[in-house]
């Protein structure tokens, strides 16, 4: 458990003045997606779209996502702060406002955004704030960052939905930040894929067990 002074900062969001600087190097996350071989960045074939997804530790988040029927690739990240092109550590500090996060391509055909957002919501407890579980930290936080205005509107009444929900089984608020992604910027390579190079790794997703449809 984080304690004092230092558990305290990575429980609080960062000012962009307390932010570190970065770098301006893109940090190379590996040529191509290991379960598949798909693309791991863009451009995507046609008709591909994207959706950004914090759930905690995003090792297991990614799993669920690529496990996804219709998913045609997805990659980790960080996004939501303000340090440019962070390493894993620096995000871990809690200096850089960036949550740990999936960049999950799909196709809306086969795999719709209602769907994704489905499983977003019953896979993770998304009322806990700056943790998930025994993970605890500004990174860890559940959130939505979307791509346009009609995915902004889904992702809130979904949101709506869930939480309706949960207060009918007597649990709390939901905490998610749901807003416009602003720049995602992939993770080490080593990360990528994770728990398909370490099939016994750590994975943190745990549900509510409340159904979200």
């Amino acid at each position: 458990m984080l304690t004092g002074l230092w558990g305290a900062r990575k429980l609080r969001m960062p000012t962009p003045e307390e932010a570190l600087p970065g770098r301006s190097e893109a940090i190379d996350p590996g040529p191509e997606h290991r379960v598949h071989g798909r693309p791991l960045q863009p451009p995507m074939p046609t008709g591909i779209e994207e959706i950004v997804f914090g759930m905690g530790c995003f090792w297991g988040a990614e799993r669920l996502f690529w496990r996804e029927p219709g998913v045609y690739s997805t990659a980790v990240g960080y996004a939501g702060g303000y340090t440019p092109n962070p390493t894993y550590d620096e995000v871990c500090s809690g200096a850089t406002g960036h949550a740990e996060v999936v960049r999950v391509f799909h196709d809306p055909r086969a795999a719709p955004l209602e769907t994704l957002l489905q499983r977003f919501w019953e896979e993770h407890d998304p009322t806990q704030g700056m943790q998930q579980g025994n993970d605890r930290g500004t990174q860890y936080r559940s959130a939505i960052y979307t791509v346009n205005d009609a995915q902004l509107a889904l992702a809130r009444k979904s949101l709506e939905a869930y939480q309706r929900r949960l207060h009918e089984q007597g649990l709390g608020d939901i905490t998610t930040e749901i807003r416009p992604l602003e720049r995602f910027y992939y993770a080490e390579a080593w990360h990528q894929q994770y728990l398909h190079q370490n099939p016994d790794g750590y994975c943190g997703l745990k549900g509510l067990g409340i159904q979200a449809g």
